[in-house]
């Protein structure tokens, strides 16, 4: 079951853990560091209930997550953390092939227009995913 706000959990820091895997240090660090009195507290609630509350509950597995943060900013329009959310995707087990899948089923719910405005993000980071795997392979 999810991380229960009235368990006494520390939603906050379950929140930045589960986000950092998802989305990699590197990314939260750049996106926190610009805090200022406009978004230290949206950065806390979103870390708490998004990430904390709801990407912790175990009734779907990271990747079921991530599939779904896909079709949802696909369908809104949001290239941007369409992008960000196909590497998070893809370091939850999504493969590149499960990507193309999810391009095809965006291109039918969500309109052509939509999954071809998705396509650059999803090919950007299909190729640092390879790159970051061929890495590995080398160090190894």
């Amino acid at each position: 079951m999810s991380a229960d706000i009235e368990s006494g959990k520390d939603l906050y820091e379950e929140g930045m853990r589960v986000r950092r895997r998802v989305l990699g240090t590197e990314y939260v660090d750049r996106a926190t560091s610009h805090a200022d009195e406009l978004t230290v507290e949206f950065q806390k609630f979103m870390t708490t209930y998004c990430w904390g509350g709801v990407w912790t509950d175990d009734r779907l597995a990271p990747a079921d997550h991530s599939l779904l943060v896909l079709g949802i900013t696909a369908a809104l329009g949001k290239t941007g953390e369409f992008e960000v959310h196909s590497r998070g995707a893809l370091r939850n087990g999504v493969t590149p092939e499960q990507l193309t899948a999810v391009m095809r089923q965006i291109a039918v719910y969500a309109g052509v227009p939509a999954a071809v405005s998705m396509l650059p993000g999803v090919r950007k980071a299909i190729a640092e995913h390879e790159a970051e795997q061929a890495a590995g392979r080398e160090s190894a």
